[in-house]
Parts: structure tokens; C-alpha cells; sequence
């Protein structure tokens, strides 16, 4: 085994137990596509349970579109405190039966109240997928391929929203040309069919719920509770006995130096500022990027562009293409081309599309250059501000506040993706698609000269060296 002099961790990919690692890695990425898939159904199935539901105004299909975000900051909130307390295993055991439940919860729907409670529900098991599968796969990760593997829960975000865009597609593929909105209010699609888009997540749900009890409990957390030898044989497994024995010296060592017990206070000690701020402003740039409307309100965005119905939906299968693609292109450069480059391309290349998208917009451009122009900002997201953020907010916090400082920084992610989700359909019917595009132009802008300005490199470095560096 190559070591590290000043670490001690595993440097290349074949010195780790790569079938292992990858294992459990992929099991609790399963989360993600479930995250990915309640997250995205919303979109296709929206004209349908609009119908339904005979939703008139821009605040309540605001409503029905952004309701389960507060799900996902209760989610979020709790999520370190409980997984801190009962270990991050477990909670991810509760969250696939809660994508089970209220998937199925709100496929039998029938009003709405009923509705945004499952929504909501779902929305808690959103949060805490998104918070804790990112956060496990960064503790059980050697350092040389974290970036990759942190990364590999966004290409299962990207799958589950690729496969929810499939299914509506799949499902309303027959719809008749032309049909108006009291045709699909009345017929199979506005009846049934939509709720079948959230009835089928129960099928993954039930899988990653049977899979998570064949991995094991994070090693890091074993270490902090006091668990040394299960942490020990834990990564032994993952590594070898010289990376276990390293590990669990870095480990404690860290725990000498800062103290094993922690709450929300500590993270306001002065020497954490900094490391706080960082992870809460990249997370809430992550969403004010503006990506996630596209995907919400792909319907409004590519009727404006003059697409039916079924073509929205096709187009919509598109984007989730591109954005399966170009997630792979960030999994193959992550851990070489580092997490700083890539977010700064990010910024940069949004900003430039939607300045172009709001100008075609303006001009009253439609069909395939407004397509093109969509499909390109998935791309240019996919690989950067979309997997590079959550990779970022997974290693930078120190062991012993990782937990309640992820559930601050993903909390602050789902605020501002509530804001943005709730106040779209206000700002396009206020500026026009034009003017809110240049809006989230405008706000990459300033993300750009915030990650110049304030993201550190950390590709490459233990855990420990980044809590060493970021924490003083």
C-alpha cells in the first residue's frame, strides 16, 4: 500500500477495498435517487394535478410546487442532531420508509390539504436524504477518491430525476394533441395518470430501505461515540489495517484537540465562523443559481418558448439526459481537476447562458435555439455548482460538528430552494422570463467572485488536514 508521508491515507484507487467501498457507497446513494426522483416528479405531473385540483392562481401552484421544501428543512434540521445521537445509518433506514409511505400517500390523494401533507412528509425525507447519504459516503471515503465517491450521490440525484422525467413522459405519451385543459381534467391523465408519477417511487424506496441494513454504521461516528474497535474493523475492511490504524489516530486526535461532545453553539464559536459561512453560502448559491426552476417549472419555461405539452414533456426527458451525461464528465474530474475550478466555471458559464436566455426571451425567440440554450445550462450545472457543492459541504466541517454543521448548511439550501421554487412564478409574471433570468444571471455573477474569494482547494486531503486548515 502506497501511504501518504504526512497522512497516512491511501492515495491511489487501488488501495482500497474498491468493491466495498463502492458497495456501500452506492447503497447510500440510493437516497439520492430517491431525492432526485420525489423532487422532480412534481414537474411533469404538475398540469395534471393542477387540473385536478383546479389551481387558478400564481400562489397556488407556487404553493403546490415549493410545499415540500419545508418538509425538506425540517428534514434538514433534524437530521444532524439525529444522526449525531442514533448514528447516520439508521436515519437513512427512516428515510427510505418515509419515501415508501408518502409516496404511496400521495398517489391516493384526493384533495389538496391531503396532498401538501404528503408532499410536505415527503419533503422530511428529501431533507434527510440529502443531508446524511453525502455525509456517510464523505465519512467512509479514503481521501483520494472522496470527491468521486461524495459525487456519486449526485449522479444518483441526477438518475432518479432522469427516471421521474421518463415515467411522466412514459405515462402521458398518448396524450392527444392539442387537448385542453378540461380534456385532461376529465380524462385518464388528470384522474389517474399523475398519480402514478408519484406512486412508482415506492419500488426504489422499498430497495434502498432493504439495502441499508447490509451496510455498516460510519466509522467516524463508531470513533466519536467510543466504539473504536467496530470503527477499527469497519476500516480495516475499507483499507487495510495500517489505513485503519491511521484513521482512527487522526480521529482521535481531532477529538483531543476540539472535544468529542458537541450542539448548535458550537458552531458559533469564532474560530468556526468561517468555515459556517462558507458551507451555508455555497449551499444557498447552489440554489439561487436559479438551475432548479428549469426543472420545477420546465412547463411554463418551454411553453413560453412555444412547445406543447407533449414536447415540453419529451424536452423535459432532454434535460434529464444532459444532466445524467455531464454529472459523469464531473465524476471523471472532480477528484483531478479539483472542486475550485469546477465551481468557478459553474458561476461563470451560467451567468453567460442565462444572459442569452433572457435576451432570446426578449427578442421573442422560440423552439430549438431556446431549447439548446436549457439543455446547455443543465450541462454546465451537472458538472460543477450540482455535485462539486455537495461534495464541498460534505468535507469541510470538522468530525465532531459534521453532522449539526450539515444540518445548518442543507437547512440554508432548502430555504433559499423554497424561496426560489415559491417566488418564480411571481417574478415571471412581474419581469417576464426575460428579466428573471437576468436576475439569476446577476446572482452568478456574485457567486463567482465569492468562490474566487473564499473556496480553499480541497481535493486530496484528509478530513482531518481540512478541519487543520479551515478551523483555527
Amino acid at each position: 500500500m502506497i501511504i501518504n508521508n504526512q497522512t497516512g491515507s491511501p492515495e491511489g484507487p487501488s488501495d482500497y477495498n474498491r468493491t466495498y467501498v463502492w458497495g456501500i457507497a452506492f447503497v447510500a446513494a440510493m437516497g439520492g435517487l430517491l431525492f432526485g426522483y420525489d423532487w422532480v416528479v412534481i414537474g411533469g405531473a404538475k398540469p395534471f394535478f393542477q387540473s385536478y385540483f383546479q389551481l387558478k392562481d400564481a400562489s397556488a401552484v407556487g404553493w403546490a410546487n415549493s410545499c415540500a421544501l419545508l418538509g425538506c428543512l425540517a428534514g434538514a434540521l433534524v437530521a444532524g442532531t439525529l444522526s449525531d445521537r442514533f448514528g447516520r445509518k439508521n436515519l437513512l433506514v427512516f428515510a427510505a420508509f418515509l419515501f415508501a409511505a408518502t409516496s404511496l400517500g400521495n398517489a391516493l390523494a384526493n384533495s389538496f390539504s391531503l396532498f401538501v401533507g404528503w408532499r410536505m412528509l415527503g419533503g422530511v425525507a428529501i431533507g434527510l436524504a440529502s443531508n446524511l447519504s453525502p455525509l456517510y459516503i464523505a465519512e467512509i471515503a479514503p481521501a483520494a477518491v472522496r470527491g468521486k465517491l461524495v459525487s456519486l450521490n449526485q449522479l444518483t440525484i441526477v438518475v432518479g430525476i432522469l427516471l421521474a422525467q421518463i415515467v411522466n413522459w412514459a405515462l402521458v405519451r398518448n396524450l392527444p394533441a392539442g387537448a385542453t385543459d378540461e380534456f385532461i381534467r376529465t380524462s385518464w391523465y388528470g384522474q389517474q395518470g399523475w398519480r402514478w408519477m408519484f406512486g412508482l417511487t415506492a419500488v426504489p424506496s422499498l430497495l434502498f430501505f432493504a439495502s441499508m441494513f447490509f451496510v455498516p454504521e460510519s466509522p467516524r461516528w463508531l470513533a466519536a461515540k467510543g466504539k473504536a474497535s467496530q470503527a477499527e474493523q469497519i476500516l480495516t475492511r475499507i483499507g487495510g489495517e495500517r489505513y485503519a490504524r491511521t484513521a482512527l489516530l487522526e480521529a482521535r486526535a481531532g477529538q483531543a484537540e476540539t472535544g468529542v461532545s458537541t450542539n448548535f453553539r458550537t458552531l458559533f464559536e469564532p474560530r468556526m465562523r468561517r468555515v459556517i459561512a462558507l458551507g451555508v453560502t455555497l449551499a444557498v448559491f447552489q440554489q439561487w443559481c436559479g438551475i432548479n426552476v428549469i426543472f420545477n417549472y420546465a412547463e411554463e419555461i418551454f411553453r413560453a418558448a412555444g412547445y406543447d405539452i407533449k414536447d415540453v414533456l419529451k424536452n423535459i426527458a432532454w434535460t434529464g439526459s444532459v444532466n445524467l451525461v455531464f454529472t459523469f464528465v464531473a465524476l471523471g474530474v472532480v477528484d483531478r481537476g479539483g472542486r475550485r475550478p469546477l465551481m468557478l466555471l459553474g458561476s461563470a458559464g451560467l451567468a453567460a447562458i442565462y444572459v442569452l436566455m433572457g435576451a432570446c426571451y426578449a427578442a421573442g425567440v422560440q423552439g430549438w435555439p431556446m431549447l439548446v440554450l436549457v439543455l446547455a445550462a443543465i450541462g454546465c450545472y451537472a458538472m460543477s455548482l450540482a455535485p462539486v457543492t455537495w461534495v464541498v459541504i460534505s468535507e469541510i466541517f470538522p468530525t465532531r460538528i459534521r453532522g449539526a454543521a450539515m444540518s445548518v448548511a442543507v437547512s440554508s439550501l432548502w430555504i433559499a430552494c423554497f424561496i426560489l421554487t415559491y417566488t418564480f412564478p411571481l417574478l415571471n409574471a412581474a419581469l417576464g422570463p426575460a428579466g428573471t433570468f437576468w436576475i439569476y444571471g446577476a446572482i452568478c455573477v456574485a457567486g463567482f467572485v465569492y468562490i474566487l474569494r473564499s473556496l480553499p482547494e480541497t481535493k486530496g486531503k484528509t478530513l482531518e488536514q481540512l478541519e487543520k486548515d479551515l478551523v483555527q
